[in-house]
């Protein structure tokens, strides 16, 4: 049946006078409602936070090229059947980047930076953001194939004192690069699917990975920390971080079975003309942090060699922390100064006028915290007058080698460069007043090096 509609009459409002607006009547126990209703969400929040979902983090850095971006997202959504989660980090984009994320969805878990922190400070906030109890850090100029994930993740799981798996692929420094049949992007996946067989026997261990795409446990995150923001804009800090996981005795592995296409260095390459000069700086600062990495890591094994089995678990229970010295002031983000010493963060109460390192606050949770210090006997600690004798407080003392040694519990520690030595503020510690026989007849505990740069709010 049609209804026929009615023709309304049209009703003339008085002069001067407006339509009366109906009051919202708000329920009486709406206030109540909504209070409780917020405060069950804070509770929830606060009760998840700290909990992880068994799948991986995909941690996508970019800069720009938000064309090779949908690729990549759109490659993981066609291959990748396990759990995951995508996170992309925009380093302030002018090239509609921010507009593309937004139109996403649930699919992206984002955040546009204001400026550009670079590689190091983009990947950062997205392992700071990451759930996964796995995370992956990933190219934006990267298309991933059927099967990368898990032929990786088989890899890494097959052994815990693997520390990171990398894939091999067309364009990248090094060992993971290997020739390919095909000249289009569209023959590409037929290649990878064939490539792609899981087969243990292909994976292959190595002295270094690239960070194009780096496969790792949340676990190794946690005792590693962040990348080193001191390598501006790109380049050289996956090798830093390379160094890092190997001091802790963890295996860096090529999964020769898993193929992803890499365009190349896309974003580095707008550099331009300013490529080199970033590489060169970045370069500088590697080698001056490090000065002979390699030589490093095979000094801290020959070490846990000798202490027959000692050393490795104490190296992955106290990640990177157990190559920072005892005897110092530290800070994270906030105002508060802590003692480093005996395994502890002690907080420091009165006004110190000592060097205060700066850490991230992964770095400084791993330390327990303990009893608070007053500033004058953490002053005194410092300058070797502390109640320990002075073999074990800190002092620092040149070695027959050429290098400075951190005296600590009756060892001596070498400090790995002048870049550590600045970092900790070991320049002012008072010199032991030992002969450099004495300091030899020592035994050698490990290296001292450099914490890492990181942006204030880490």
């Amino acid at each position: 049946m049609i209804r026929k509609r009615r023709k309304r009459r049209k009703v003339r409002s008085p002069k001067r006078r407006r339509p009366a607006r109906s009051a919202v009547r708000v329920p009486q126990g709406y206030p109540v409602g909504h209070e409780a209703g917020y405060q069950q969400g804070m509770r929830a929040g606060y009760d998840s936070f700290g909990t992880f979902f068994e799948g991986t983090s995909i941690i996508i850095p970019s800069f720009n090229q938000v064309d090779y971006l949908k690729q990549c997202i759109e490659s993981i959504g066609e291959h990748t059947d396990l759990s995951y989660e995508i996170i992309v980090v925009d380093n302030a984009s002018k090239d509609g980047t921010s507009k593309y994320l937004r139109s996403t969805g649930n699919l992206v878990r984002y955040r546009i930076l204001e400026t550009n922190r670079g590689f190091a400070g983009a990947t950062n906030i997205g392992m700071m953001m990451a759930k996964g109890k796995t995370m992956l850090l990933l190219n934006n100029d990267t298309i991933v194939t059927e099967r990368w994930l898990a032929n990786m993740l088989q890899c890494l799981n097959s052994d815990p004192k693997i520390g990171m798996v990398g894939p091999v692929t067309n364009f990248i420094s090094g060992d993971q690069r290997i020739s390919v049949p095909y000249t289009r992007i569209e023959d590409m996946h037929g290649f990878a699917e064939s490539f792609n067989v899981p087969d243990p026997a292909k994976w292959q261990r190595t002295d270094r990975l690239t960070g194009f795409c780096l496969l790792f446990r949340r676990e190794l995150w946690e005792r590693t920390g962040f990348l080193d923001e001191g390598y501006a804009v790109g380049n050289f800090e996956d090798d830093d971080y390379n160094i890092r996981v190997r001091l802790q005795g963890y295996s860096l592995v090529i999964a020769r079975d898993t193929f992803i296409h890499h365009y190349g260095s896309v974003s580095m390459n707008a550099l331009g003309e300013q490529l080199t000069e970033v590489n060169d700086r970045n370069m500088q600062f590697y080698m001056d942090k490090w000065g002979n990495p390699h030589e490093l890591v095979h000094r801290v094994k020959e070490m846990v060699r000798v202490r027959a089995g000692g050393g490795e678990p104490e190296l992955q229970q106290m990640g990177e922390t157990a190559f920072f010295p005892q005897g110092i002031a530290a800070r994270g983000v906030g105002e508060t100064l802590f003692w480093i010493e005996g395994g502890l963060r002690r907080p420091i109460m009165g006004m110190l006028s000592l060097p205060v390192a700066r850490l991230s606050l992964v770095d400084l949770r791993r330390w327990p915290l303990g009893e608070a210090i007053s500033a004058e006997e953490a002053e005194a600690r410092w300058h070797g007058r502390g109640d320990q004798p002075a073999s074990v407080s800190g002092l620092i003392a040149p070695g027959p080698d050429g290098f400075v040694y951190v005296l600590e519990n009756g060892m001596r520690r070498r400090v790995a460069s002048q870049t550590a030595m600045q970092a900790w503020g070991l320049h002012s510690k008072p010199l032991a007043a030992l002969s450099a026989e004495q300091i030899a007849a020592m035994a050698e505990g490990l290296p001292i090096i450099a914490p890492v740069r990181v942006a204030a709010h880490l």
